[in-house]
């Protein structure tokens, strides 16, 4: 009954859409109608303004986390990977939003953050190497996204791994897009309106 519960925590806290709050707060519009229509911060920085870019980053990675401390300071470690998980999910199907959210990203990185600070370091240094010397953030999500099953499953074991498994599975649904534009070679460059 408390996983239950604190998957629907989890799910609530990863269903506020916080790249849309920050761009009305912002004035910059609806960013369902900017850029590629997706609500996470790489097309809220397609708007030019990289304040709210960063904003949106932080409370998009910070929502997952929040979910897994609070989960691991009241009910213990598997209340906490089941509400990080379930953040993730609410990020990416948000009840706000008829179930149309983001592709979960900064969310995956927050919630590994707060679940192993070793695990989330280790992916958030794989989007950054990638992005280096691809300059294309969704591949830097697909790198990321792709091995950090691998390393959880080195560090944590193998519910760390099949959860990180699962959210990897989706980021690259997610991205099914992008991996389109990626073979193609017309992905924009990270930056670029």
């Amino acid at each position: 009954m408390s996983l239950i519960l604190w998957a629907a925590i989890g799910y609530l806290l990863g269903s506020i859409p916080f790249g849309i709050v920050i761009t009305r707060a912002f004035g910059l519009g609806d960013l369902r109608k900017i850029g590629s229509g997706n609500i996470g911060a790489t097309n809220v920085l397609r708007t030019g303004n990289k304040p709210a870019a960063l904003a949106t980053l932080l409370l998009d990675s910070g929502k997952g986390a929040i979910a897994v401390l609070l989960a691991r300071w009241l009910a213990g470690p598997d209340a906490a990977l089941v509400a990080g998980a379930a953040a993730f999910l609410g990020h990416l199907f948000p009840v706000w939003l008829s179930f149309k959210g983001g592709k979960g990203v900064a969310t995956f990185l927050g919630t590994l953050l707060a679940l192993d600070w070793r695990l989330g370091l280790t992916a958030c240094g794989l989007w950054l190497l990638t992005a280096l010397i691809g300059r294309i953030s969704s591949l830097s999500a697909l790198v990321a996204a792709a091995l950090t099953p691998f390393v959880a499953l080195w560090l944590d074991g193998w519910a760390m791994a099949v959860v990180t498994a699962f959210m990897a599975v989706l980021i690259f649904v997610r991205h099914h897009a992008n991996i389109s534009r990626i073979m193609a070679g017309t992905e924009p460059k990270i930056g670029k309106k």
